[in-house]
């Protein structure tokens, strides 16, 4: 079924390093617990995969930071775990707490079990898609995105979160044959649900490797990186309609290995705040555009030091691309998710703040 003509598109243009009139920015985690709209529709969902689960209430969370903030792009309201939680692990969310999950993957038996599920179990999240991109009505495009296969296996193995990464990394170190088995069917299974949602109508795909930074240098690109790479290379290049479907990958502590990433199969490299984005930029080169990454933390000050922050953050990125062609282009993010605890309205300040003074460094 078609979908509204898109009315802006400074994400999309700014994802294939094409000049916009100013910076593009949408949050990570900007559906979530610091809008009290959000609380409520959660309190009427009864739990957190209540609201994941049911297409209405997707729909309206996704929409709702968009209705306080003009945001270039919308991000598909699920969560990085629906994967493993199709493969039959039993993934819940307890209130305060993190995700766990019933069953984990810690030995041969337990691998052996494992396989890339059938995608009509995460039915709910492609209708979701969807939903929200016929509710947006072209108003800006729809993000989606998946955890990253390490990161999924850090999760599947210890069970929930992690302070240590005990469990995981204890596999990984012990049977490594077994950990790239793991991999390997997440990358696969990452690859197919991705598509689907680029199928449902997502516009742009996100892989987030949440965990890759507590990878030693040389287990990263073995075991995390080398399955990022898988998923990429089995990836849609466009949608139904032909149009260009942009590929962001971030890491979280990835900056050490820029160099490594560089070379990726994709357009947007994302970064966190512990990144200098002028360095990230001369570092990867004119071959991708840069996402990030302002420290969320920053949302805790008053708004005017919020207008300075930004400032500076644009200004580490230099000049992005004006003109015809390509060249090298910023999209403004956090470096993570944005806190449950962040006042609203110091996210207005942001969001002001990234748009008119990106507009002024381009006019100078």
């Amino acid at each position: 079924m078609p979908f509204a003509p898109l009315q802006n598109d400074t994400f999309l243009r700014a994802c294939l390093r094409q000049s916009t009139d100013h910076t593009p920015v949408w949050l990570m985690r900007q559906a979530g617990r610091y809008l009290p709209e959000y609380c409520a529709t959660r309190a009427r969902a009864g739990s957190f995969m209540g609201l994941a689960t049911n297409v209405d209430y997707a729909t309206e969370v996704t929409l709702q930071p968009l209705e306080r903030y003009p945001l270039d792009a919308a991000i598909l309201f699920s969560d990085i775990l629906t994967v493993p939680d199709a493969m039959g692990l039993g993934l819940s969310f307890q209130q305060g707490e993190g995700p766990k999950f019933a069953k984990t993957v810690r030995t041969e038996a337990d691998v052996d079990r494992l396989a890339v599920p059938d995608m009509d179990r995460l039915r709910y999240v492609f209708d979701a898609v969807t939903s929200i991109r016929r509710a947006l009505d072209g108003r800006v495009p729809l993000i989606g995105f998946s955890g990253s296969p390490w990161t999924l296996a850090c999760y599947m193995v210890e069970g929930g979160g992690s302070d240590d990464y005990r469990l995981v990394k204890g596999l990984m170190y012990s049977r490594p044959d077994l950990m790239h088995r793991i991999l390997a069917i997440n990358a696969d299974a990452v690859a197919a649900y991705l598509n689907a949602q680029i199928d449902a109508g997502a516009q742009a795909v996100m892989v987030f490797d949440s965990w890759g930074g507590v990878l030693a240098d040389g287990k990263f690109q073995e075991f995390s990186l080398a399955y990022t790479r898988r998923v990429l290379a089995q990836l849609k290049r466009t949608d139904a309609n032909g149009a260009v479907v942009p590929r962001i990958v971030f890491t979280k502590g990835g900056g050490l290995w820029l160099t490594d990433m560089k070379d990726l199969d994709c357009e947007v490299l994302g970064l966190d705040w512990t990144v200098n984005l002028g360095r990230a930029r001369a570092l990867v080169g004119e071959s991708k555009a840069l996402q990030g990454n302002i420290d969320p933390n920053v949302l805790f000050a008053p708004p005017e030091a919020i207008e300075r922050e930004v400032a500076g953050v644009l200004e580490s990125f230099g000049p992005p691309h004006q003109g015809t062609g390509q060249g090298p282009t910023h999209i403004f993010n956090l470096g993570h998710g944005i806190s449950q605890y962040t006042p609203p309205e110091h996210v207005k300040a942001l969001v002001d703040a990234v748009h008119r003074h990106s507009r002024r460094l381009r006019a100078a």
